[in-house]
């Protein structure tokens, strides 16, 4: 996935998808462009029950490399990473769309345009499968 997707389903679809008991994101606006270290809405279960809250999008990077918060993970057999794949740890991210890049670099610009996706013109809510920690 790229690092750009949009969630404007309002709160009350969210809330009714996931079957939220506690909700902690406020007056919920669209928003039509989620990238990396933005605060967005997740859902997760906690001793309370299932919850709606904001969280930063992205988790620490390895101690070792650095950098920015990582926010795709395919190495899911590192050592790194294992602790956080826990039932505890999960959690779904609401959104209607997201985007990719063309496959190749669009002739007048030379760069890639983004490609929206969505399950279709409606684009209705659905979710992303994540991993949260506190940092």
């Amino acid at each position: 996935m790229c690092n750009l997707y949009s969630i404007t389903t309002n709160q009350a679809a969210i809330i009714a998808l996931f079957r939220v008991v506690n909700r902690y994101v406020g007056n919920l606006a669209p928003m039509p462009g989620v990238v990396p270290d933005y605060p967005a809405p997740v859902s997760r279960n906690t001793d309370t029950g299932r919850e709606l809250s904001m969280m930063r999008w992205g988790m620490p990077p390895p101690p070792r490399t650095g950098g920015p918060p990582v926010t795709n993970i395919r190495n899911t057999s590192s050592p790194h990473w294992r602790g956080w794949l826990k039932l505890e740890n999960r959690c779904l991210v609401p959104a209607n769309s997201f985007a990719e890049y063309a496959p190749k670099p669009n002739q007048e610009t030379k760069k890639k345009d983004e490609v929206w996706f969505a399950l279709n013109d409606d684009r209705p809510l659905f979710a992303f499968a994540g991993i949260w920690t506190e940092w």
